[in-house]
């Protein structure tokens, strides 16, 4: 096996379904945080929790999209050498 069927591997069996995975789980915390700013539209605590929970998935989802397009920066990168 070579170092460049190596990092295929790695990146598809692995890397690849644990990015997907955090994705979802930003895109399910930002959907909560939409739920509860809703719920909590009177104001108060609940409005707050969701301002937050919305921004942290918005953050996470940011940082995972930014993690994939690095690695197939760098997936690019390896497999022209």
């Amino acid at each position: 096996m070579s170092v460049d069927e190596l990092i295929g591997k790695i990146a598809t069996e692995i890397l690849s379904p644990l990015i997907t995975f955090f994705v979802v789980v930003a895109v399910v915390v930002f959907f909560w945080g939409v739920v509860e700013y809703i719920a909590g539209a009177g104001g108060g605590e609940g409005r707050a929790k969701g301002k937050r929970h919305i921004i942290w998935g918005l953050v996470g989802l940011f940082i995972m999209l930014a993690v994939a397009g690095i690695l197939q920066v760098v997936r690019n990168f390896w497999v022209s050498l």
